[in-house]
């Protein structure tokens, strides 16, 4: 019997897995306007998760920067500290052909070796065979057009599925870069799939990105997904980013430009339209509309 992976605490070790493939999203860094984890909370929720173990965060956390919540237990008057661990939850729904094992949580501050390592040995003990991580990045690409997409997959069949090619980026990466790298070093096949999100909508969530990304990755498991309410979500973001537009000719001037830069980053031109303008007074406006326009009571 294998030992005990001294991070990790199993409620109960899921059994007679059928080709099971681990997916995970992480909050902060690699989540921008937690696209990546609401993607992976809808599929947890649409395909039945049940909670089977979970990455004690004391080890990966400084709790200066995550701090643990307080809340009421349900039910009851009594409450509860909820520290920022990492959760991971079977999913066996009907009509998934194979397992997903999720994993969500925030990206650790400390020993990311470690912490890798302790995700990876789990892997390992339940023989996936596919490790798949999402993020969400902030991009100057305008709403106004489909979410782009990018990311890797260390088989080019698995690259072909998800409509991704190699990536040519070198620069700073989080935790998602970090595991993906330690993954494809131990053996597993694994693949990467990015959200672009518009940079001046990313302090509100961005339904459309989180769509995208179920849209995609469910290529791989092709799993039931009733995605009725998400289109709905997308439909009302896009009018409201439309109404800002119409009211605001910065705003408008500004996405126009972030269009034609997107245009031409699709042809094979090579002029580029020169730097966009800064755009810290939009993004400040445009937040403050879509606050606005939540429901309930104003509180002014």
């Amino acid at each position: 019997m294998a030992e005990p992976l001294p991070h990790l605490r199993y409620r109960a070790r899921p059994g007679g897995l059928r080709r099971p493939a681990l997916l995970l999203a992480f909050g902060g860094w690699n989540d921008a306007a937690e696209a990546a984890t609401n993607a992976v909370r809808f599929l947890r929720s649409a395909w039945d998760g049940a909670p089977y173990a979970t990455l004690d965060g004391e080890e990966f956390y400084h709790f200066g920067l995550s701090r643990p919540l307080v809340r009421f237990v349900p039910g009851t008057s009594e409450r509860e500290i909820v520290w920022p661990d990492t959760e991971f939850s079977h999913c066996r729904a009907a009509g998934l052909a194979r397992d997903v094992l999720i994993g969500v949580g925030t990206e650790p501050h400390l020993r990311w070796r470690t912490y890798c390592a302790t995700v990876l040995e789990m892997a390992k003990e339940l023989e996936v065979g596919l490790i798949v991580t999402l993020g969400a990045l902030l991009a100057e690409v305008p709403h106004t057009r489909p979410i782009r997409l990018t990311g890797f997959a260390t088989d080019p069949e698995l690259g072909t599925i998800l409509g991704v090619k190699p990536t040519r980026y070198e620069g700073p990466t989080g935790i998602v870069g970090v595991l993906s790298s330690a993954a494809r070093a131990a053996g597993f096949a694994t693949a990467s799939l990015w959200a672009n999100v518009p940079h001046y909508v990313a302090a509100v969530e961005n339904p459309k990105a989180t769509l995208a990304l179920l849209h995609r990755v469910n290529r791989l498991f092709d799993g039931p997904l009733d995605l009725g309410e998400l289109e709905e979500a997308a439909k009302q973001f896009d009018d409201q980013l439309a109404q800002v537009l119409a009211q605001n000719r910065k705003v408008a001037s500004y996405v126009r430009k972030l269009e034609a830069k997107d245009a031409e980053a699709e042809s094979p031109q090579p002029e580029s339209p020169g730097e966009l303008p800064p755009s810290q007074d939009l993004v400040a406006e445009i937040e403050r509309f879509l606050r606005q326009q939540r429901p309930g009571p104003d509180p002014e």
